[in-house]
């Protein structure tokens, strides 16, 4: 028998990177099969077209990853928005992947009437609108896979002595001055955007960084990613808000 632990409204994950040797599919998969929820949006990122347009990698439980995500579309209403790691499918207009509706945003109304944008969020991103700032981008996804592999090193060894899971790469985000901010500048022209825009909020994903806070009057959450930290952003049935972290061991 399934054992639940958490019935939900809606529910939001982004940055799984399938296609990737990041991509916890492990956690993924016992997250998804551990919930209830009436829908489920996937926002961006989901297949790495990035890493796959380099050297093809796609082991079975990526596989089951998506065949776990079709099958529970036949029960929930499952939405996936494009990110810049699968842009590919940006291009083509009115996709479905069986039932699946492939957007490049989308708006959510929440349980209190609140209006949310959804979006990956790179467009947010200078990084991404320049010639020279994706080639940044690229490189830096390069120097991620070694931050990745040190990590892994760490935490095997760190298991070996019954510690939890530690990140490397949030480490030196949280020391970096210029990553925060990089993370700051990108939240706070979302929220310049939502408030033009006359949205209560917005949810995203994108820099795998987990957060709910509140920006000069707009709800900013972002639903982390499924790499490191393997965060959702769960909607609860009396309309209040929570990062879910599932455990990766």
């Amino acid at each position: 028998m399934k054992k639940t632990i958490g019935t939900y409204r809606t529910v939001f994950i982004s940055d799984l990177h399938l296609g990737s040797k990041h991509c916890n599919a492990d956690a993924l998969l016992n997250f998804l099969d551990s919930i209830e929820t009436d829908s489920l949006y996937l926002v961006g990122d989901i297949v790495d077209g990035w890493r796959l347009s380099k050297k093809w990698y796609w082991p079975k439980k990526h596989n089951k990853v998506i065949q776990k995500v079709i099958k529970m579309a036949k029960n929930t209403d499952v939405t996936y928005v494009t990110g810049n790691h699968d842009e590919f499918l940006r291009s083509v207009k009115d996709i479905k992947v069986g039932s699946i509706p492939i957007k490049n945003r989308v708006t959510f109304t929440a349980l209190n009437g609140k209006r949310y944008l959804v979006v990956h969020g790179d467009m947010f991103d200078h990084l991404m609108r320049s010639r020279s700032g994706r080639f940044i981008m690229h490189f830096g996804d390069i120097a991620y896979d070694g931050l990745i592999l040190i990590n892994q090193l760490v935490n095997w060894i760190r298991k070996l002595f019954k510690r939890p899971p530690w990140s490397l790469a949030k480490f030196l985000k949280s020391k970096a001055k210029t990553a925060a901010n990089y993370i700051g500048d990108f939240e706070h022209e979302m929220a310049e955007y939502c408030k033009r825009q006359k949205y209560d909020g917005i949810i995203c994903g994108h820099i795998h960084h987990a957060s709910i806070r509140e920006i000069d009057g707009i709800e900013y959450m972002n639903d982390g990613d499924w790499c490191e930290s393997c965060t959702a952003l769960v909607e609860h049935h009396d309309g209040t808000w929570e990062i879910i972290h599932a455990k990766t061991q």
